[in-house]
Order: structure tokens, then sequence, then C-alpha cells
């Protein structure tokens, strides 16, 4: 009595779902401790024996769930219970629950198996409603095993609003039991010849999505699917049937020339736009090779573009990209309506309009159109004018630049992209610029022209977007310092003051490029000092721009000029910038006395002279571009381990590495006598190769002959002339005249001057799995054994005469069993034929699949030639 009285005063003073909503709305503040209270409150009466009362609090928790993200997982239970009430009320509530709170791991997901089948078969079509929504929801592979009888007898009810719900979780069901498929397809199959025009479209939406996952299982269904195309009058059905045979015109080419007059009929006599433009996206994806159907479609694209609803322009300018690869000219007879909508509100119609351009860009109108797309970009907001400026620089480098013929102009129009207010893609210039400079030989001159004048442009200094692209030009001025005009000039915009703003990664480019180039007009007057100088410097004219005319007083105050903007730079708390500038002032204290005091200079024995022959060997190697996947094509040598741990080698030559201690040496001290001890060892090595080996080598060899899985074979390969610095083709020779025009961003291509030689990689280096095409494999392995089940489930529905001995047959039950035991016969067969197959050691996975694909294109013969020819 106490209990029963106690569950009724909680029920009688349990709030509401209403009243919790507008406790929601008075807390203006703590929003959270508020559902903490509440989660709190339900927790105490879900615990109620009262199923009003759990009922109400699972609704609660319910909201909670699905609006503020509040975790219901530990109410599975009280959920079970509830779905039990005889009320449909508290059945319901009960089975939104379920769906929220359940999932394949579930521990009492067992628990509603036979409430759900109870209610499957309840009298109450709304109750059959509920179970069937919750089955497609949560349905496990046991879930859907148990309950394929029940699904079966509700394929075949008469009651309309329990069969279209009975098929739309077939799809679930076929999903995660695939046997299911032999029991439920042929009814299935029959549905589609109902006149019911919900059920109707119930049915054509499962096919639509297996003919999505494989269309080749429901090929031997053409028929029944051009009967619908034909026959229907419902929009939705019709749109689906098109999504259908635009999978099956793909693999049957036969299949579009039979459904190519009755699309075509619907769009010319349909006013509803959505069933038009499925018409458009079939016959442009898969009906392609019908010239008729192709032009209707395009001229139905055009009533598209010029609608003011911008959602249809959408969907006209969409279907102008599918027809695009197959049927530019479509595209082309559209441009003005496509550069138009580049200035439309709707930022969808802007990004589709410009993805249709960059279709149509090719080596005549690159520059055109990349002069138009710029001048929308210095007048659009920051996020499109980025897409437009990746999007042309994606295009013009596509295929090592296979559309650009005028690499000057190029080169001049990445400068104006530079200069774009809201360019934020300075990594992608950056790349192309260092990317061209080493493929394009015959463009370093612009190159370096183009990148002067990014270095003295102090508007890109403030711009942390653009510092990459700073970085790429003064790699450039350093690295191809023989094409300037003037290395003095490039020197002061590469030490100006305003490098400060710079991050230190950064400014150790600049200070190593500034090196460069002194290295460079060092050499250049060394050399001029020799007799022959003049005649070298005829011969060097027409291959760069060798400034031989240094004379003393340029070449020192060059020097004081690097010298006195280092000085600061060598005292800063960056490593790598400390380090380069410091290397740069030991270069110039060994070689400034020397040439202030113009000591021999006609001597090519000089320390200076000597130092700096150094240096330009040391710069003198020429970079060449490296494919991303290089690495990747090394192959690994028999015996190599890569993957064992080799963290034992610290413990076998431990003694070996440890540092000397000694606590009367300091530690420059140990430093210097360990480099001058390696200095002496090298040395001893490379003099007396004959001689025994000592102390170390003997160690070493036995480290070896121990642990040899962590050593490369030996072995003694000679080296050709063709490194790995020289693996790619040489550009054109350099014209002998080279332009002195100055930097101009307006400039346009020069349409008669020869394509310079681009050096280009191998095509393989761009081919590897992507991570989407790893998925849609596992996918595909997934959806592998429900084609199967298809496939089968079609060969026992067309092995007979006619299928409408499924209808007409009294005997039809027992044909149907009979045939059922020869396939099953033909399994055992089969299964034991691949027994002996792996037995023998045969590939019983390629025999399979051949069998398989036998199975299959046994189906389509049945149906596929007669209804098509």
């Amino acid at each position: 009595m106490s209990s029963s009285s106690t569950s009724i005063m909680d029920n009688l003073f349990q709030r509401s779902l209403e009243d919790l909503i507008k406790g929601f709305r008075l807390q203006l503040l703590g929003e959270s401790n508020f559902i903490s209270r509440a989660v709190e409150e339900i927790r105490r009466e879900i615990k109620a024996t009262d199923l009003s009362t759990k009922s109400t609090a699972l609704h609660k928790l319910s909201y909670l769930a699905a609006l503020h993200g509040v975790d219901m997982s530990w109410a599975a239970f009280h959920a079970v219970e509830v779905v039990s009430s005889s009320r449909f009320q508290h059945k319901r509530i009960g089975y939104q629950a379920i769906t929220q709170s359940f999932n394949d791991q579930t521990s009492v997901m067992l628990l509603i198996t036979n409430q759900v089948r109870k209610d499957l078969n309840s009298a109450n079509e709304y109750e059959v409603s509920l179970a069937l929504e919750c089955l497609s929801r949560i349905g496990t592979h046991d879930l859907a095993r148990d309950l394929t009888p029940e699904v079966f007898t509700l394929l075949g009810s008469s009651k309309s609003f329990v069969k279209k719900k009975a098929i739309g979780v077939v799809l679930r069901v076929f999903e995660k039991y695939h046997d299911a498929v032999k029991v439920c397809f042929k009814r299935l199959v029959e549905n589609l010849e109902t006149s019911d025009p919900q059920i109707l479209s119930a049915v054509v939406g499962v096919f639509c999505e297996l003919a999505t996952k494989d269309p080749q299982s429901c090929l031997p269904l053409a028929p029944e699917f051009y009967k619908v195309l034909v026959d229907s009058r419902n929009n939705w059905v019709l749109i689906k049937v098109l999504k259908i045979f635009a999978k099956l015109a793909l693999i049957e080419p036969r299949l579009g020339k039979k459904v190519a007059e009755p699309i075509c009929e619907h769009m010319r006599r349909t006013v509803a736009k959505s069933l038009v433009f499925e018409c458009v996206r079939t016959v442009v994806s898969s009906l392609s090779d019908n010239e008729a159907a192709v032009k209707l479609a395009v001229a139905k694209i055009r009533e598209f573009l010029v609608e003011d609803d911008p959602n249809l322009k959408y969907l006209g300018l969409n279907a102008l990209s599918i027809v695009a690869p197959k049927h530019l000219w479509a595209v082309l007879e559209n441009k003005e309506v496509v550069v138009k909508a580049m200035s439309d509100e709707d930022p969808n119609v802007k990004l589709e309009a410009l993805h249709l351009l960059m279709a149509m860009v090719n080596e005549d109108n690159v520059s055109e159109i990349s002069r138009i797309l710029m001048n929308y970009a210095l007048k659009s907001d920051p996020l499109f004018c980025n897409e437009i400026i990746f999007s042309v620089l994606s295009a013009c480098s596509r295929n090592a630049y296979e559309i650009i013929v005028d690499f000057d102009w190029y080169l001049s129009l990445l400068g104006e992209m530079a200069r774009i207010p809201h360019c934020q893609r300075g990594e992608d210039i950056e790349h192309q610029l260092i990317d061209i400079g080493m493929r394009v030989r015959d463009a370093r001159p612009q190159l370096v022209r183009v990148s002067w004048a990014l270095l003295i442009d102090p508007a890109l200094l403030g711009n942390l977007f653009l510092h990459p692209i700073l970085s790429a030009a003064a790699w450039v001025s350093g690295e191809y310092v023989e094409f300037s005009k003037n290395p003095y000039e490039t020197v002061e915009a590469l030490l100006q003051p305003r490098t400060d703003l710079l991050p230190p990664s950064i400014k150790a480019i600049y200070i190593h490029s500034a090196f460069k180039v002194l290295v460079f007009c060092l050499g250049s007057y060394f050399s001029s000092q020799e007799p022959t100088s003049s005649s070298l410097a005829q011969e060097s004219s027409s291959g760069s721009l060798l400034v031989n005319v240094f004379t003393h007083e340029s070449i020192l105050s060059l020097v004081n000029v690097i010298e006195l903007g280092l000085g600061p730079l060598s005292g800063t708390h960056d490593v790598e910038v400390q380090e380069r500038a410091k290397n740069v002032l030991g270069y110039i204290s060994v070689i400034k006395q020397e040439i202030a005091e113009q000591l021999n200079l006609q001597d090519n024995e000089t320390e200076a002279s000597r130092v700096t022959a150094f240096m330009e060997d040391v710069f003198s190697e020429e970079f060449g571009p490296i494919s991303a996947t290089a690495q990747e094509k090394v192959c690994v040598r028999d015996g190599l381990e890569l993957k064992e741990n080799l963290g034992d080698l610290e413990e076998i030559c431990g003694e070996h590495l440890k540092p000397v201690e000694s606590d009367s040496v300091s530690y420059t001290d140990k430093i210097s006598f360990s480099v001058s001890k390696l200095r002496i060892r090298d040395q001893q090595e490379a003099t007396s190769s004959s001689s025994p080996p000592h102390e170390a080598s003997s160690l070493l060899a036995e480290h070896r002959k121990r642990h040899g899985m962590y050593y490369l074979t030996s072995q003694k390969e000679d080296q050709d002339s063709n490194g790995t610095s020289s693996d790619y083709p040489l550009a054109n020779e350099l014209a002998n005249e080279i332009s002195q025009d100055s930097f101009n961003p307006k400039r346009k291509p020069n349409q008669s001057k020869p394509r310079p030689v681009v050096v280009k990689l191998d095509d393989g280096d761009e081919s590897r799995i992507t991570p989407q095409a790893k998925t849609n494999i596992q996918t595909a392995n997934d959806d592998e054994s429900l084609s199967r089940a298809i496939q089968s489930a079609l060969l026992v529905k067309n092995k007979g005469k006619e299928k409408d001995r499924y209808e007409g047959n009294p005997n039809s039950g027992q044909q149907e069993k009979e045939e059922s035991s020869r396939i099953e016969n033909h399994q055992n067969s089969e299964k034991k034929k691949k027994k002996k197959k792996k037995k023998k050691g045969e590939g019983s996975s390629k025999h399979k699949s051949r069998r398989q694909n036998e199975v299959a294109s046994a189906s389509e013969q049945v149906i596929i030639p007669d209804f098509l020819l």
C-alpha cells in the first residue's frame, strides 16, 4: 500500500517535459547546472515502478540527449521496460529512447528481440510502424536474422501504411543479414508492379540504394524499371528510376539507346524543374553518346542558367560542369552566362561558375581567363578571392605547366597575385616560384626580376600569409644571382632593416641568399683580374648576366653593406639566424683584409681567391625537381631490417659513445680536441688505406658480424656523370639577349615565343592510393556479399520460363523448393571443388570471382538481350 501511494505521489508532483522546457527558458545563466540537476532528478524518477512515471522521465531524458548531448546509454534497460507497456503512448516513448541509446555493443540488445517480434505481429498498424522504425535504426545482424520472417510477412501486408515501411526496412535487413535476400527479394520485386504510388515509391527507393552500391546486381531488373519509367506519373518515382538507369547505362551501353527516348519525352513534357534536372543529369552523365539527347539537355540547361532563382541557376551550372568533360562546346556556348554568374550574390553560384571557367582553360585562353579572374579577385570577399587564386594556380600548374607557353607572363601573374589585398595563398605561390626556377631554365631571368620586385615591396612584409612568398623570392635571388641586373641592389633588398618583421626561419634564408650573392660578386671580381677576363666575359654574356665590371670600390662597398647589416644579427637569440650571420661574417673576415689592402689580387693563390673558389664550388650544384614519392620508390635490399628496434645499439656501443670526461679540460676544449682528433683520424685513414685496421675498425667489424641485419650489403658501384643531380633533362639554352623590361604585372603573354622546355618527372609519381580510394575499396568489399546474394536471388527468379509462372502456377511453391535445392546442391558441389583446389595449391579466390561473374552474366542474358534488341 505504501509503495502504491508513493508512486502515485511521485506521478502527481513529477515535472513533465513542458515544465523542463519552461525551466530551460528561465535559465539565463548556469544552463549546465540546470541540466545536471535535471539528470539527477530523472535518475530518481526512472527507478519508479509506475510505468507512467518511468516513461515521463525517459521522455525528458530523450529530449536532453537530442538537444544537449546528454549521455543516456545508462537508461537502455529502462527503455526496454517502457516498451513492454501495453499503452501506445508509453511504447512510442520507449522506442524513441531505444533508437537514441542503443548501439551494436548494448548489453541488453537481446532483450528487445521478442518484444519487437510481438509488436511486428500486432493488429495495431501503428505499433507495427514503431517496431519497423526501430529495426531500421538499430538493426543488428542478430536482430535482422531473427526478425526476417516477420519482415517477409509484412511485405505482403494488405495495409499500405505497413507495407511501405516494411519495404523501407528491408534495406537495413539486407545490409545486416545477407541471407535475408533469399527470403524477401522475390516479394520485393513483385511490389514493382503495384499500382499504389506510395508502395511503388518505397520499393523504387530501395532499389535505387541497391543500384548505387552495385548496379550489376540490379541489371536483370531493367524491364521492370523501364515499365515504371514509361507508365509512372509520379515525379518522385521517376527521379529514383532515372538515378537507377544512370547507373545501369554505364555498365550496359545498349540500355542507353532504349531509355533515351522516354527520358527525352519526359524533358519535353514535364514542367517540374526537379524532374527536368534529373533527366538532364542522366543524359549528360550516362547517355553522353546520344547526340540528340545531349542537345536537348543542353537547351534545358540554358533555361536553368537564365532563371532568376539562384537555386535553379546553380543547378544549371552544376549540369554544365557534368557535361563539360565530354562536351566542352556546351560550356563555350554559355561562356557569357558563366562569366556573369561570377558576380552573383549567392556564393555557391559563384563557386560553380569558377569551376566551369577552370574547365575551359587551355593554352589559347589561359591569359584571358586569368585576367578576368584576377579582376574578380580584386573586388571579391577574402574567401572567394583565395578560391579564385587557388583555382588559377591549380589549373596553370597542372601536369607540369602544360598550358603555359610564356613563362615570363605567368611569373608576372604570380607577382600580381601576391599583391592582391586578400591573398592568403602564400605557400602555393612560394612552391610554384621555386618549382618553375628548378624546372624551366629559360624562365630564370624573369623569375629573378619578379623576385627582386617582391623583395622591395614593403606591403608584403606586414602580411603573415605572404611571408612564404618572400622566402621563395629571397631563395631565388641567391640561387640564380647570375641573372640579376644589379647584385648590389639585391643585397640591399635582402638586408633592409624592415626584414626584422619577418620570422627567424625566413630571415635565415635572407642571410644565406646574401651570402650567395657575395660569393658570386667576389668570384666575378677575381675572374675580372685575370689576363683573359675580357674574352671570358664576352663568352659568358650569352649564358647569364655575369657582371665582370666590379671595381675595387664597389666590392668594398658591398662587403661593408653586408657586414653592417649582419652585425646586429650575430647577437640575436635565434640560433639559426645567429649561426648564418656568423658564417657570413667569418667569411668576410677572411677575405676583407686582402681586398682592402689590394695585395696580390692578380695572384690566384691568395687566401681570398682560394676561399671564394671553394665557396663557388659549394654553391655551384644545381637543384632539380624531386618527386613527392621518390623515397617510396627506393627498393629495400634483402636482409635489411628497417622495423627492428635499434635500442640495443646503445648497450652494445655504450662505452664507445660516452663523451671524454676530464675535470681539467673545459667544454670548448673537449669539442676542439674531439674535432682535431677526428680530422687526424680521417687523414690517417685517407693516407694509409693499406695499413692494418686499428682498434676502432676491428670493433666495427665485430659489431657488423654480430648485428649484420642493421647494415647494408657493401657494394662498390661506379658513378657515372649521370648522377642524381643531373637525372632530369636540361632546358633550352638561354637567349643571347635577355630582355631588360622592368617588372610589369599587366604583361600579356608572348604567343610568338616558343614554349621553353619544362623538366617533367615520371607520370607515375602522382599515382598513389588516396584515403578516399582506400575507403571505397573497403566499402566495395563490404557490399560484395550482398551483391552475391542479390545475384543468386535473381538467378532463381530468371531460371524458369517466365516470371508469371510464380503467379498462376499452383505448383509454384514446389518448383521454388526444387530450384532452391538445386542451388544448394550446386553450391555444395562448388565448395567441394574449392577444397580440392586448395589442396592442390590453386588460387581459389580467382576461380571464385570468375564463377561469380559467370553467374551474374548468366542472370543478365536471360532478359537483357531480348529486352534491348
